[in-house]
Formats: structure tokens, C-alpha cells, sequence
């Protein structure tokens, strides 16, 4: 039990953080309630701080707990600054100026920044996941509270009824995608009669993957495709992000990514990778040939369908559809060699982290600009021509940041797509090396494009309407965002580490799975004949 705690001190520092954010954004007094937003970041700046020094743990992938719960509270950190003046902003204003009482009823920032400290500890709990129970929880305390943030953050500027309708579909599409992985969480205990990811590791090594953990497993992979936004659970995702405020779309685009590749890297761990005849180890063929699919068809449905795209916030959101293809091929080539070049599960992780922060800083733009203080923030295209010259500062944020996400030398997406690129070498994969070339070629010409309309194109009479948001942390997030693109492409060498080290992969030994299967019959040997114990008493 002590050992457990022991792994949970960052999520205990972020529940009772986000309780005391709770009852502060309830206070009648305008400047308590505003704190909230500055305790929401000391919760996240004690809990990094926590995972900084949270020990391993054993299973197949016994170093990424450290570093995914690092990385939450740091992109974690970036978001706070974002997120200021998203919801209850006409509230705020209106009982500033008098013409309404304090309601707490009405007042909604405590719940708003409560909710996005209790979805971020859920992707700090999955990433401390060691069986399936937890892994579902940890999953719906993720998503459950996104759904709330991408309806109430219509309250902050006026978005129509985009964010309830937006909310509305994510939840309904939620549910479904819960429904089809829980499903397939129960094949997989019936398959091998435990919910502990070593145990079943360990049977799986001795026993083989028969067919019903085969369908538990496929069925697990399509479900949890919903929170990365992967084919074929990905029509969601162009109307939520449209329909958020921008500072929410991106978080969507971190908190439930980050916790679906945890989850899906935790449950095909389990299942491991086979030496195939001298050749790189690959996963089980229906298993491999599945991932195969669903990367092949995310990356090229994302791209194509961005390019069509006027609206930046759709643009985007099909982009992260893409980006999620780029990060399963780093599943499909597993852990190779174990160095940093050639271990997908290692680039796969460091990709996670430039993701991250580079696409925080696209959004972040977007947040920073706005027609009026009602009609809310820019989304098309046209909002953004010349804004190198406009607003020097946000245009090279913008320019910077989609370059990063381009894969641009030397920016740190550059960096985290090469090792993709040499795992799949590594593991002989060139049918898909060569899918993921052409996809980030078509990505070249939607980015560019944009890039275009923002260092190149002359300011419009529309561009020039544009004001900047009044909130001053806004552009101090898309700053912290494209300084981090460039500092840790030149710095990053440690976190190239640290991601190496969370993505070794520790198969157990053939012996551990008899074991296990032994241990999983005598413990239901033994529920067998306390029953039979029960029903004898009940008789007499």
C-alpha cells in the first residue's frame, strides 16, 4: 500500500489543489476569486516537482510514469497562462460595473479551472496505471471534465451555440468510445484471467495471445483511438475544436492525446513485441496489421482533409488527427535497439512532449486575437493575413510554431520526427516509411500555406480589424510556446534522455507467465471452493 502512495504523491498534490481552487472560485470577493488561475499553476508547479522524484515502477514500461507526469505539469503550466478570461468574462465585467450581484450559482472559474486540474490528473494516473480498472478510470477522469470545458467555455466570448452543440457531440461520441474499449477490457480478463498489466504480460510470454485477448485487444485500441483522435474515431474532432474557444481546443489537443498513447503504449506493452526471424521484434500479426490500418488511414484522412480547410481551428484539429498517425507508426516499430534513434516507443513519448508545446503555441495565437469583446475570437484564414507586420510578435509565434509542427529544421518538431522516421527504418517498416514521407509532404503545403498568409500576404481591411485580447497571459503562453520550440531543439538533449529511458521496454521472462497462470488458477481454485463453502453453510 505505502508503495503505491509512494508513486501517487503528484496526483495527491493536484486533488487537493484543485479542491482548494474549487472553494476559492466560489468567494464573493472579485480578487479571491482570481486566484484561482495562480493556484491552479502552484498545483501543477508542486505536482511536477513531485514527479521529478516519483520512483520506477515494475512492468513493461517501468520508467514512462516519471516523465509523462513531468511533461503534464509542464505543458500543464503553458495552459494555465492560456486559459485566462475563457469563461465568466461578461460576468466578471458586468459585476464589476455594478449591474449584478455576485451569484455563485452563475459564477463558473472554480469549477472551469477545477475541472481542467481533475482532467490532467487523470493523465497523470494513467500514466501510474498497473491494471485495467485503473487504466478506465484514469481514462474517464480525463475525458469527463473535457466535456464540461468545451460547453462552458462559450460563456467566456460569444460563440453562438458552437460550444454547448460541440459539447453535446463530444460527450455522446465519448460514451460510445468508452462503451467499445471497457468491452474490450473485459476480453482481456477473460483471456487471462487478471486486470494487472505484468501478469498479463507475463502470460501472454508464456501462453500466446489467443483469439479472445486478440478481440479484447483490437476492440481496446479502437475505443482508446477516440482520445487520441485517430481513424475511425475521429469525426468528432474538426466540430469540438471549431466549437471551443481556442485556449480549450488547445488543451483538447494535449490532455486526452497524451493519456490515449499512455494507455495504448500500456496495453500493447503488455502484449509485447516478438523477434520475427532475425528481423526487428513486431507485435502479433492481427494486432500489427490493425495498427498498420489505423495509422495509414489517420495520417493521410487528416492530411487531406486539412488541406481543404479555410478555418484555422478546423485546419488544426485535422492536423492533430495526422500527428496522431505520426505517433502510432512509433508504436508499430516498438522498442527496436533501445537507443533513441531507433526506439519508436522512445520517439513516440519525446514526440508527445513536442507536440505539446508546439501546438499550444498555434492555439495560443488564435486566443490572443479577437473581433470584439463579445463576438469573440478570430478563426479564418483571412483574420490572419499579414500579421508579421500587424503584430510582429504573434505573427512569428504563429509562423514558428507551424513550421515546428511541419517538422522544420532545426525546430524542436524537426527533432521529434526523425526519430519516427529512423525507428521505421530500423524496424524495416518502408511500405509505412513511405506513407509517412508522402503525409508530411502533403502537411508541407497546408502549413506553408498558412505560413504564407502570415509572413507574406499584405494586412487586410479584415486582418487590421482585429484587436488583441485584453488578457495579458494569453501572448505571454504563445511567447513561452515558440521560445520553447526553438531553446529545446538547441537544449533538448536531456529530455531526449529522459524519453529514451521511459521507453525501454522490459519483456518478463517465459518462466514469470507460467507463474502467473498458475497463481490466476489457484486464485480461482480458491474463490471456486469458498463458494462451494458459502452454498454448503446456507444448506445446513
Amino acid at each position: 500500500m505505502m508503495e503505491k502512495i509512494a508513486i501517487l504523491w503528484p496526483e495527491i498534490a493536484m486533488f487537493a489543489g484543485t479542491c482548494v481552487v474549487m472553494l476559492v472560485g466560489l468567494s464573493p470577493r472579485a480578487e479571491v476569486r482570481r486566484q484561482t488561475a495562480l493556484l491552479a499553476g502552484v498545483t501543477l508547479a508542486v505536482a511536477g516537482l513531485l514527479a521529478a522524484n516519483s520512483p520506477g515502477v515494475a512492468g513493461p514500461l517501468p520508467g514512462m510514469m516519471g516523465f509523462v507526469k513531468g511533461l503534464t505539469a509542464a505543458v500543464g503550466l503553458m495552459l494555465v497562462l492560456l486559459l485566462a478570461g475563457t469563461v465568466d468574462r461578461a460576468e466578471e465585467r458586468a459585476i464589476a460595473e455594478g449591474r449584478t450581484a455576485f451569484n455563485p450559482l452563475r459564477s463558473t472559474r472554480g469549477e472551469f479551472y477545477s475541472f481542467f486540474l481533475f482532467s490532467l490528473t487523470g493523465v497523470m494516473l494513467c500514466a501510474s496505471a498497473g491494471d485495467l480498472i485503473w487504466l478506465f478510470l484514469a481514462l474517464e477522469l480525463t475525458s469527463l471534465p473535457t466535456y464540461v470545458m468545451v460547453a462552458m467555455s462559450g460563456k467566456g466570448v460569444r460563440l453562438g451555440d458552437r460550444a454547448g452543440e460541440a459539447g453535446v457531440k463530444y460527450f455522446f461520441l465519448g460514451a460510445m468510445g468508452a462503451a467499445v474499449f471497457l468491452y474490450g477490457f473485459a476480453l482481456l480478463y477473460g483471456a487471462t484471467g487478471t486486470t494487472r498489466f505484468g501478469e498479463m504480460a507475463a502470460f501472454f510470454a508464456a501462453e500466446g495471445v489467443g483469439p479472445m485477448a486478440t478481440a479484447g485487444l483490437l476492440l481496446a485500441l479502437v475505443g482508446v483511438s477516440f482520445k487520441i483522435a485517430a481513424v475511425p474515431m475521429h469525426f468528432y474532432t474538426a466540430d469540438v475544436y471549431q466549437g471551443a474557444a481556442a485556449p480549450v481546443s488547445a488543451f483538447l489537443a494535449f490532455a486526452p492525446k497524451t493519456a490515449g498513447f499512455v494507455s495504448i503504449l500500456l496495453l500493447v506493452s503488455a502484449v509485447g513485441w516478438l523477434p520475427t526471424g532475425g528481423q526487428a521484434p513486431a507485435l502479433p500479426g492481427s494486432i500489427d496489421a490493425a495498427l498498420w490500418l489505423i495509422a495509414a488511414l489517420t495520417m493521410t484522412v487528416g492530411n487531406v482533409l486539412a488541406l481543404l480547410q479555410t478555418s484555422v481551428k478546423r485546419l488544426l484539429a485535422y492536423s492533430s488527427i495526422a500527428h496522431s498517425g505520426y505517433m502510432l507508426v512509433g508504436v508499430i516499430a516498438g522498442p527496436g535497439d533501445g537507443s533513441f534513434t531507433q526506439n519508436g516507443l522512445s520517439a513516440v513519448l519525446f514526440y508527445l512532449l513536442a507536440y505539446g508545446v508546439t501546438n499550444l503555441g498555434a492555439f495560443a495565437v488564435l486566443a490572443c486575437l479577437e473581433r470584439d469583446a463579445e463576438s469573440g475570437e478570430v478563426d479564418s484564414a483571412a483574420d490572419l493575413k499579414g500579421l508579421c507586420r500587424t503584430r510582429p510578435v504573434l505573427g512569428w509565434t504563429m509562423a514558428i510554431c507551424l513550421l515546428s509542427l511541419l517538422g522544420f529544421p532545426p525546430l524542436l518538431g524537426f527533432f521529434a520526427k526523425v526519430p519516427l522516421f529512423t525507428s521505421l527504418l530500423g524496424a524495416g517498416r518502408y511500405w509505412l516509411l513511405v506513407i509517412l514521407a508522402v503525409n508530411s509532404a502533403i502537411a508541407a503545403y497546408y502549413y506553408l500555406g498558412l505560413v504564407r498568409v502570415v509572413m507574406l500576404d499584405e494586412p487586410s481591411a479584415e486582418s487590421r480589424s482585429v484587436r488583441a485580447t485584453p488578457f495579458v497571459s494569453r501572448p505571454v503562453a504563445a511567447v513561452a510556446s515558440a521560445s520553447a520550440v526553438v531553446l529545446l531543439a538547441v537544449l533538448g538533449n536531456g529530455l531526449m534522455v529522459a524519453s529514451q529511458a521511459a521507453g525501454q521496454y522490459q519483456r518478463p521472462a517465459v518462466g514469470d507467465g507460467h507463474a502467473a497462470r498458475a497463481e490466476a488458477r489457484t486464485s480461482d481454485d480458491a474463490r471456486a471452493e469458498a463458494r462451494g463453502s458459502d452454498v454448503g453453510a446456507e444448506r445446513r
